[in-house]
């Protein structure tokens, strides 16, 4: 953005940034790219509950490393050029993952991904390499029924758990995230307290889950 604005600025991609001076800065036209993390939580709650869903405007190759290990799971799904196609899948099966940074698999996703793996045939093994201690909402999950054993920097989840309605809190965004995945998939009702941590990094996310079908809503409690 910065160089189609006049900046001189060489090393991206690299670890030495050079900035050269200019005399000014001018308009210029810069296309954002898609949210990997949102569209990749999407995904999740795709293969969690839903028949068929597109997730359009998106730059797959950004996703890899979740959607091979969906695949791996036995997700069925089309990709292609700007979105990915998901459709219901009768069994799911246990896979392990680590997180690494990008292209890796993001840390970001893991949270949600957990949710899905206690659904899933088998054990899965979730090792956190980033944020070792970012495990907080695998005691929100055994909350409602999920059979997690978390140790230092990983998790072992098995599955698959028919998971129930309670009171959970967001502890953080992308604790929320994997609530939101549970809530789908729970029977009964769900209460996620401290949604504001959800707000910070999905835009008006339950608005978009009643368009797809979810039974959602936001109550003030005092």
């Amino acid at each position: 953005l910065l160089n189609k604005m006049g900046a001189h600025i060489r090393g991206a991609g690299t670890n030495v940034i050079t900035i050269d001076g200019v005399d000014k800065l001018m308009g210029c036209f810069h296309e954002i790219i898609p949210d990997r993390i949102e569209a990749g939580t999407f995904l999740v709650i795709a293969a969690a509950c839903a028949k068929k869903m597109v997730i359009k405007n998106i730059i797959p190759q950004h996703l890899d490393a979740l959607t091979s290990k969906l695949q791996e799971m036995g997700v069925d799904m089309d990709i292609d050029v700007d979105r990915i196609t998901i459709r219901h899948t009768d069994k799911l099966v246990a896979t392990d993952v680590t997180t690494r940074p990008y292209p890796g698999f993001a840390t970001d996703l893991q949270q949600p991904l957990t949710t899905l793996m206690t659904q899933a045939h088998g054990e899965s093994k979730v090792v956190e390499t980033i944020y070792i201690e970012r495990f907080k909402h695998c005691g929100e999950l055994q909350r409602m029924g999920a059979d997690i054993e978390v140790s230092t920097g990983s998790a072992s989840i098995k599955g698959p758990s028919s998971l129930f309605g309670t009171k959970v809190v967001a502890t953080d965004l992308r604790c929320g995230a994997a609530m939101l995945v549970a809530g789908l998939l729970a029977e009964g009702v769900t209460e996620i307290h401290d949604v504001y941590h959800i707000d910070r990094g999905y835009a008006e996310i339950d608005q978009k889950l009643k368009n797809l079908g979810a039974v959602i809503w936001r109550e003030t409690v005092e």
